[in-house]
């Protein structure tokens, strides 16, 4: 079983709460096939190189709603999850979505984390008009797709600020390098947050290199960076290639420190880079300024 980390707790709070308010009148508008229980689709990565984010998701979400059952469901109807695995594949993504209205029959739908897979599922829920939210879609062309898609994260436009501001400010880097995935929405719109906010402080990107989704070599694009000699590298990917990423910029005698978003967040990270991701930083959906209990 997946773990759940602090920040899934947290974002699965704020989610349960969007999704009774969505679905109480969503439930108005359709008929579960049982009338004593709503049903409620979710679509994620359960396989594929971004595994983890699928299983700790599902892991929060059943969590919530085991608590809300226990506590009575929604108006005394039991709600009811049906998962569907996307592979990792947005074409899968969409397709999912598709028969979980289509033929699950469900009220709202939950997911994705990735961006691109919720870019790709959103058109679906937006053409039947049923609520979609994704806990940690960042990128803010997901919400754009139309008024029945939600999301309950913060977005890169402030995400890819506070990454700028802590390179900037707290490490006090007058030269950053940027190392993104031009096959996700997700990291090549941090990087282009990151970029414009950090020139905008002073600061100079002195390299912009970029990798492909299931590249596992990145030793030409680092040995490019390398040669900037950067004071800290922004690589706004996932753990599965930032992992192999940090081990061949440690290998190749970078020793800059690698800074990243939440597509970070997986317990694989430190599997993967080993003690290469030490001294390393990302932004997470977190804050020690909650009082939340669950928090702690």
């Amino acid at each position: 079983m997946a773990s759940v980390s602090r920040s899934s707790r947290l974002s699965f709070g704020l989610l349960i709460g969007a999704m009774l308010a969505l679905t109480s009148v969503s439930c108005t508008k359709k008929n579960a096939t049982n009338a004593n229980e709503i049903l409620i689709g979710e679509y994620g990565s359960f396989t594929g190189s971004e595994a983890t984010f699928g299983q700790s998701t599902s892991e929060g979400l059943k969590l919530a709603l085991e608590e809300q059952n226990a506590a009575g469901g929604i108006k005394g109807k039991t709600i009811r999850l049906i998962s569907l695995d996307n592979q990792g594949k947005p074409e899968e993504a969409a397709a999912a979505v598709q028969r979980l209205i289509t033929q699950e029959k469900v009220v709202a739908v939950i997911g994705e984390v990735a961006s691109s897979r919720s870019l790709a599922a959103a058109p679906v829920a937006q053409q039947y008009k049923v609520p979609m939210i994704s806990p940690s879609s960042t990128n803010p062309k997901v919400t754009e797709v139309g008024d029945y898609i939600f999301r309950v994260c913060f977005i890169d436009p402030f995400q890819g600020l506070v990454m700028a501001k802590f390179a900037r400010n707290e490490l006090k880097n007058s030269k950053v390098a940027i190392l993104r995935d031009v096959k996700s929405d997700y990291s090549t719109g941090l990087a282009d947050v990151f970029k414009a906010e950090f020139t905008k402080m002073g600061g100079e990107i002195v390299g912009d290199e970029s990798y492909q989704s299931g590249d596992t070599d990145f030793k030409a694009q680092l040995t490019q960076l390398k040669g900037k000699k950067p004071e800290a590298i922004f690589i706004p990917g996932y753990y599965t290639e930032v992992g192999l990423i940090a081990r061949q910029a440690r290998q190749l005698g970078i020793k800059a420190p690698l800074l990243g978003g939440d597509g970070w967040d997986s317990e694989k990270l430190s599997e993967l880079g080993q003690d290469a991701i030490k001294g390393s930083y990302f932004s997470n959906h977190y804050t020690t300024e909650s009082t939340d209990k669950r928090v702690t």
